[in-house]
């Protein structure tokens, strides 16, 4: 069974850093694209950045700049470095992948969510 497992969120103060990453397990023959996105309560989950296999990258308007996504193909993993943290950057994290389980159809992959809070 193919899983993605985060970590890496906590609590940081107003201008701190967090990485955030994420592991893809499971019998697994390859992945596309990965990416990160968040969810606040009530609101759209919304694309953070995200990262083809190729290592072509795009970011949300309001992060650009400031997080760096990146990944290792060998661990099947995805990571987000986040710098200059904002409290409006406060919330629900979620990684995703599009994934090739071996032997089977393709599908879209989603994390259980890493909770960021920042401090004022």
């Amino acid at each position: 069974q193919v899983q993605l497992v985060e970590s890496g969120g906590g609590l940081v103060q107003a201008g701190g850093s967090l990485r955030l990453s994420c592991v893809a397990s499971g019998s697994i023959f390859s992945i596309d694209n990965m990416g990160w996105y968040r969810q606040a309560p009530g609101k759209q989950r919304e694309l953070v950045a995200t990262i083809t296999s190729g290592g072509s990258t795009n970011y949300a308007p309001s992060v650009k700049g400031r997080f760096t996504i990146s990944r290792d193909n060998g661990k099947n993993a995805v990571y987000l470095q986040m710098n200059s943290l904002k409290p409006e950057d406060t919330t629900v994290y979620f990684c995703n992948a599009f994934i090739w389980p071996t032997g089977r159809a393709p599908d879209d992959y989603w994390g259980q969510g890493t909770q960021v809070l920042v401090s004022s």
